[in-house]
């Protein structure tokens, strides 16, 4: 009877019992039972760090009180709304995993494929200086610091609640990098001194105002603005750092953009007539829309 007792006890508290409970608390949000228990599935294989499958799999595995705390937490607020990767507190970025909240971005696929972008057109060389304009998380940043062959990344950010989630990151990654990374605050390249760069990389914020109101709920209502929104064109702060940009980089250094594909044309047209940049390409997102925008520091011209 002890044994038989022991076993109800472990399956009450078991990860299918968690999960089954998740998906009460989820089901109020998403209407489907089968939409629920798939969420519940991904929030506490986020939670955990391991794959989605992992909630099925081991669904007999004894889960502790803070466990359920948790889990459930990540639960309820994604039951009010928040986006998954909020509610988890944790996001997927290339091979790393990163704690997020609302004081940053969400890292994107397309944010990775800039990654890919970079390290393409950086190979076949080691050293120099990377910059991260606009870190949030430190996604980019610690990408590049673990894959790439710089000899140091510099991170920048105006807000210091973005930078506070970043240092955090920097601790949690640490041992996969490959070159240190440095966080500062301030706008755009304004915290960075050294010269000459060997590259800008960047995911600004790009978005009008006037645009917000066709954004998703999941990103405008959870979302730093700050993160978003540019000016009232959206073009504010690309604008300036393609100017920055300029003067920071060393001859042939790389200038790498992800842009909205609306104003893809309008940026690549922003650096080509700078001046100062040559090799302008618009490159295309896993969707085939305009995403990329990517350029050399021209050579001989100041």
């Amino acid at each position: 009877m002890a044994d038989e007792g022991s076993a109800l006890l472990s399956h009450a508290h078991s990860l299918g019992a968690l999960t089954a409970a998740m998906s009460s608390v989820l089901l109020s949000e998403s209407g489907s039972l089968q939409e629920a228990e798939r969420e519940a599935r991904e929030l506490i294989a986020a939670l955990h760090d391991m794959p989605r499958h992992w909630a099925i799999v081991e669904r007999g595995t004894a889960m502790s009180p803070d466990d359920w705390s948790r889990a459930l937490g990540a639960a309820r607020r994604r039951a009010a709304g928040a986006p998954l990767q909020y509610a988890a507190g944790r996001a997927s970025f290339r091979h790393l995993t990163l704690d997020v909240d609302e004081r940053v971005l969400i890292p994107r696929p397309e944010t990775e494929l800039l990654i890919d972008i970079v390290l393409e057109r950086t190979a076949g060389a080691s050293g120099g200086i990377a910059v991260d304009v606009g870190t949030g998380s430190g996604a980019i940043a610690l990408a590049l610091a673990s894959e790439g062959g710089f000899a140091r990344v510099i991170a920048t950010d105006i807000s210091r609640d973005a930078l506070l989630v970043a240092e955090g990151n920097l601790a949690r990654c640490g041992a996969a990098l490959r070159a240190p990374v440095e966080l500062r605050a301030g706008s755009l390249l304004r915290p960075v001194g050294e010269r000459p760069l060997r590259a800008v990389v960047s995911n600004p914020p790009y978005i009008s105002p006037s645009e917000a109101a066709a954004l998703p709920p999941s990103v405008r209502d959870w979302e730093p603005p700050v993160a978003l929104f540019s000016g009232e064109d959206g073009m504010l702060a690309t604008a300036r750092l393609v100017r920055e940009a300029s003067d920071a980089l060393g001859e042939g250094g790389l200038l790498a953009l992800e842009v909205d594909a609306r104003r893809a044309s309008l940026t690549s047209e922003l650096v080509a007539t700078h001046g100062a940049y040559e090799q302008v390409q618009v490159l295309l997102d896993l969707t085939g829309r305009e995403r990329f925008v990517v350029a050399r520091r021209r050579e001989g011209v100041r």
